[in-house]
């Protein structure tokens, strides 16, 4: 790939950014919610976030939709997973100084590590000063992280907070038929309810599975019926 040597690849957002994941594609968002992270997303001044929610209930899609709709405005943004920054986070979040918008993943990832919530607090303070906007995303309010460092707890606790819950059966079907239509994918209701009463409900788990009923249903040219799903499962497909 030519470019200035040492610079940062631009890759095409939908190559950033998976076209399942956007702010219109979300589903049972809290109210407000969505209109609060466009803001973020599209508006400098707009207020910061802090989404929190247990696992399987949409953050880092909210995370990687924010990004997206602030690349639509024209703006900078940038997506860290603090998972693989922890124990390095000061030189993953000054690489993130130019950006317009940041979404920070995990923050229970880091919760403890003094060295990293130093990084992350100074980072508050810098992008504070600087206008830029930011979205937390954790699994736990701020009072219920293991924080080390007080002063991050109050700065994360002056956010806007906004709260996700698990779905319910008609969410969870909502949202696969909503990804299913996105591929061209036709998914019947009878399978949409088989795969809930026999596969589980643990929504990324379903995600991954419907990756895998596309490639497997285009490979063997058939629709996506019980009997297609019970042979696919089965090992059989």
């Amino acid at each position: 790939m030519s470019g200035t040597p040492g610079a940062t690849p631009q890759l095409p957002l939908s190559l950033r950014y998976p076209p399942d994941q956007r702010l219109e594609s979300f589903v049972d968002a809290p109210p407000g919610a969505i209109a609060q992270l466009r803001a973020l997303a599209r508006e400098s001044g707009a207020d910061w976030l802090y989404v929190e929610g247990g696992p399987g209930t949409g953050k880092t899609h909210l995370g990687l939709a924010v990004c997206a709709e602030a690349e639509q405005a024209g703006r900078r943004a940038a997506y860290l997973p603090l998972r693989a920054a922890a124990g390095r986070l000061g030189d993953a979040l000054e690489a993130l100084d130019r950006a317009d918008v940041v979404a920070l993943d995990g923050l229970d990832a880091v919760a403890g590590d003094r060295t990293d919530e130093v990084a992350l607090f100074d980072f508050h303070n810098r992008a504070r000063a600087g206008g830029r906007g930011v979205v937390y995303l954790a699994a736990a309010p701020p009072a219920a992280l293991p924080l080390a460092l007080p002063d991050l707890r109050s700065r994360l606790g002056q956010c806007a907070r906004v709260v996700l819950g698990p779905l319910d059966d008609d969410g969870r079907r909502r949202v696969l038929r909503d990804r299913a239509l996105r591929r061209g994918l036709v998914l019947e209701e009878a399978a949409i309810d088989w795969l809930l009463t026999r596969t589980g409900r643990d929504l990324v788990q379903l995600l991954a599975l419907l990756d895998r009923i596309d490639r497997e249903s285009l490979a063997a040219q058939r629709r996506v019926t019980v009997p297609f799903l019970r042979r696919m499962l089965s090992g059989a497909a």
